[in-house]
Formats: structure tokens, C-alpha cells, sequence
């Protein structure tokens, strides 16, 4: 066997794998030789070695057979690190190649984001918006094997989705050190590629993340649109997912609501467990306010806080527990500067920023733009007259917000509709109710559109 035969063994590589597979695998091998039917390839690193002799070993020891060599099996070796070779005989069933045993990298090693040792499953409060989500992630936690993967975290601002994926690194990275955690960002993991693209440098940028034994990406919508990222991270995926290793994923929606996300990775993203942290409720921003008065407690000592405070706060700011917390923060600073007991009456002056943007109200006619775009109908048949389905329910959804979000009376909607009488808004709020606890799709698009038109 010659250099050109493997030339053209490559050359039908490129055909048979695939123009992405052939750059990312075949091309970093070296034909280093053929002795007694074993071929013999120089590689840059182990894990492609090993890589290739898993997924494409067959494949190569077919088309050298085909091109006249008579080979057996065949073996990797990385010359500049000195290391044995990695054999892959593809002739014996079930045979797994032996991969040169490699120094386990470090937690110190892994180019994560930082944890915030604040987030934890301790500090975060559990209500009936996000049960589900908690239970989840605590059952990732745990580190053995689940039944869902990735797992997949959904929701607007400030509902906990980042608290959450600190929350499982944190308790991995105390219970199981031996464990690789990575959590970084999907920004983090775009600069990082981009990063070893510009220092000829990806074999050991798929390496890395390759052999993690949990990856955690937060914010994956980043990446829509950028097409050598989104090819990236779905090979790093199907890599995990193949290794059985666990992936923990989150964004501002769900996977089929992220606008030029590729198909192929929406799909892979909606295999596991997908679930949506929905808007917090009165009963769980007040959870939330008394766990951070306790936190206080200890950094302002002596201070008062009047009965009702917290119910107030809970009632009125309502869309996003960092601009809750946030408010209770400036309200704990500000009364231990001046000395004063926290009253009604203090917590509205000194939050009248805060709680005058909380008061943005929302119109029926941003609704209906807003419910137009979403199912992408012109805004003139959201008041018109046509009573196709593909336009009625649409209609009676924007008609169920208005009546959640507005202050408008059923008359007032009705006329703002294309003068529909206040029976018709009725019969539509009476429908979406109905609607929404039997069908999951209606179900999330009210979520959708309502964190959309509260953000």
C-alpha cells in the first residue's frame, strides 16, 4: 500500500462520510505505513483516534480492501506525545479499540463560566410555576443516570433558569468531584470556537468538550443564525448523547419558538425533557420576598419591617424576581442609611421608580400586533370579519389577553375586535380556558405571548 493509494482512499471517504466528517476526521489522518495487514496512521490527538475507530473504522478498512491492500486492522498512534497505539480492528465484533490511557484533566482544566455559590437548590424558592423545573434539575443533580437527556430549561427573565443551572454545577461539582463539569454560556462557547478556529486549534477544542461528563450551555438561543457554531455544538451533542454523558440546556423559549435554529438541532434539543418556568405568582414572589428578608437579617440587624410591606411588593411587581429583589435590596439600603422603620409609606417613595415602570400598562392593540406576528396574520383580519379557524382562534386568544392584561370592560374589547358584540369575548375567554388545560400547544403559546408582552 502507497500514499496514493490512500489518496484515493480519501477521496471516496469524502463521499461515503460526508464533506463535514471528512474535515473534521479523515483529513488529520496520516498514512504512516502497512506491516503484516495492520495500517498504520499518524493522528494529532487520541480522542481522534479513538473517535475515528469507532465511527468510521469499518468504512476505512473497506475502502483499502477495495483499493487492493490487504489489511486486517488498523492503528493510530500520536507521535508527539509518545503514547501506544490506538488499535481499531472493525473485523471483530463488539471490540471496542483501547484508547492510551490519558492524565484526567481537572475541574481547574474546564473552560467554564464561574458558579455562583449564592445559587443553590437552598436558596431557591419552589412554587407551582416552577415544581416541574426544580424537580428536574434536582434529579440531574444527582449525578446518576436519568431518563431524559438533555434537559432542557425554558423561561423569560428572572424566573430562575440561570439560578437553576448554577444550582446543578454547584451540587455536582460538591457531591461528585471526580465528575467534568462544564457550564459556560452559549456566547462562551461561540468565542471559544471562534477562538480556536483563528488558532488552527480545533481538534483540541472538540476534545475538551467532547470528553466532559456534564455540559451545561445557558441562553443556546445566542447562537441561532451562526451557522459554524450551531454546526459545532450539534457534533458536540450527538457526541455527549453517544457517550451517554448528560446535557443541561436553557433559553428564553422553547426550542421550536427559537427563531434560525437548524431543524436538525431543534429536534435534538426537543428529544429530552423540555419545561417552562412559567411567570411567578403572588404566592411565590412573596415566598421569595420573606427567603431574602431572612438573608438580611443578619446584614442589617435591628431593622423594622411593617406588616404588609411584602404583600405589596408582591402584588405590584410582578414580571421579572430580579427587579423584585432587586427593589428589596434598595429598600433594605436606603432604611438602614436614614435610620427608619420600612413602612408602606417609605417603600413607596423610595421605590416610585421601580413601581411606576411596573405599572406599564398594556394595550388591546399591542395584543393584537403581538398575537398578529405570532401566528403570522395580517393585523386587519385580527379585527375583520373572517371566521376561518386559522384566524378565529387567534383572535379568541388575543381577546382571552386582553382580558387577563387590560382593564378594559367586555364591551370595550369587543368594539376594539371589529365592533364584536361583549357575548362574542365571553364565549372566546370561555373557550381559551377551556383550551388551555387540554392543549399543551395553546398552552405555551398564551406563556409566549404573555411574557412577551409583560417583558
Amino acid at each position: 500500500m502507497t500514499d496514493d493509494t490512500w489518496g484515493r482512499v480519501r477521496e471516496d471517504m469524502i463521499k461515503s462520510v460526508g464533506k463535514n466528517n471528512y474535515l473534521t476526521w479523515i483529513e488529520p489522518l496520516e498514512f504512516d505505513g502497512l506491516q503484516n495487514g495492520v495500517a498504520q496512521f499518524k493522528v494529532p490527538t487520541n480522542f481522534i483516534g479513538n473517535w475515528v475507530s469507532r465511527n468510521f473504522g469499518d468504512q476505512i478498512i473497506q475502502h483499502l480492501e477495495s483499493s487492493g491492500a490487504d489489511v486486517d486492522r488498523i492503528e493510530f498512534n500520536v507521535p508527539r506525545c509518545g503514547t501506544s497505539p490506538v488499535p481499531a480492528d472493525a473485523k471483530v465484533a463488539q471490540q471496542q479499540p483501547k484508547v492510551p490511557a490519558k492524565p484526567r484533566e481537572t475541574q481547574a482544566d474546564v473552560p467554564g463560566a464561574p458558579i455562583d455559590r449564592r445559587f443553590t437548590f437552598d436558596t431557591f424558592v419552589v412554587g407551582k410555576p416552577n415544581e416541574l423545573a426544580h424537580a428536574a434539575a434536582r434529579r440531574v443533580a444527582e449525578g446518576g443516570p436519568v431518563s431524559f437527556n438533555p434537559l432542557f430549561l425554558y423561561g423569560g427573565v428572572g424566573l430562575g433558569k440561570t439560578h437553576l443551572m448554577h444550582a446543578i454545577a454547584w451540587q455536582l461539582q460538591n457531591d461528585r468531584p471526580d465528575l467534568r463539569v462544564v457550564y459556560l454560556s452559549a456566547e462562551q462557547f461561540m468565542y471559544r470556537f471562534v477562538q480556536a478556529l483563528r488558532e488552527r486549534n480545533t481538534m483540541e477544542f472538540k476534545e475538551l468538550f467532547r470528553s466532559v461528563d456534564v455540559l451545561m450551555v445557558d441562553d443556546v438561543q445566542f447562537i441561532a443564525g451562526k451557522d459554524s457554531t450551531q454546526e459545532e455544538f450539534f457534533h458536540t451533542f450527538n457526541a455527549l448523547v453517544d457517550q451517554h454523558k448528560q446535557i443541561i440546556i436553557s433559553a428564553d423559549r422553547a426550542p421550536g419558538e427559537i427563531k434560525d435554529l437548524e431543524e436538525r438541532i431543534k429536534s435534538r434539543l426537543q428529544c429530552g425533557l423540555v419545561v417552562d418556568l412559567h411567570p411567578t405568582d403572588y404566592e411565590l414572589r412573596l415566598g421569595i420576598l420573606q427567603q431574602k428578608v431572612e438573608q438580611y437579617r443578619g446584614l442589617y440587624r435591628g431593622l423594622v419591617i411593617a406588616d404588609g410591606v411584602l404583600e405589596f411588593l408582591a402584588h405590584r411587581i410582578s414580571t421579572n424576581v430580579r427587579v423584585l429583589e432587586g427593589a428589596l435590596t434598595k429598600l433594605f439600603a436606603f432604611a438602614s442609611l436614614v435610620g427608619r422603620e420600612i413602612t408602606l409609606d417609605l417603600t413607596q417613595d423610595c421605590l416610585a421608580d421601580t413601581l411606576r415602570a411596573s405599572d406599564r400598562k398594556v394595550t388591546v392593540e399591542e395584543i393584537q400586533r403581538k398575537v398578529s406576528e405570532h401566528y403570522n396574520m395580517r393585523l386587519s383580519d385580527m379585527i375583520g370579519p373572517k371566521r376561518h379557524r386559522t384566524i378565529a382562534r387567534p383572535r379568541q386568544m388575543a381577546m382571552y389577553l386582553a382580558k387577563q392584561l387590560t382593564s378594559r370592560s367586555l364591551p370595550e374589547i369587543g368594539r376594539r375586535f371589529g365592533g364584536r358584540d361583549h357575548t362574542t369575548v365571553m364565549h372566546a375567554v370561555k373557550r381559551i380556558e377551556e383550551l388551555r388545560s387540554t392543549d399543551s400547544q395553546i398552552a405555551e403559546d398564551l406563556d409566549l405571548l404573555r411574557r412577551s408582552l409583560e417583558a
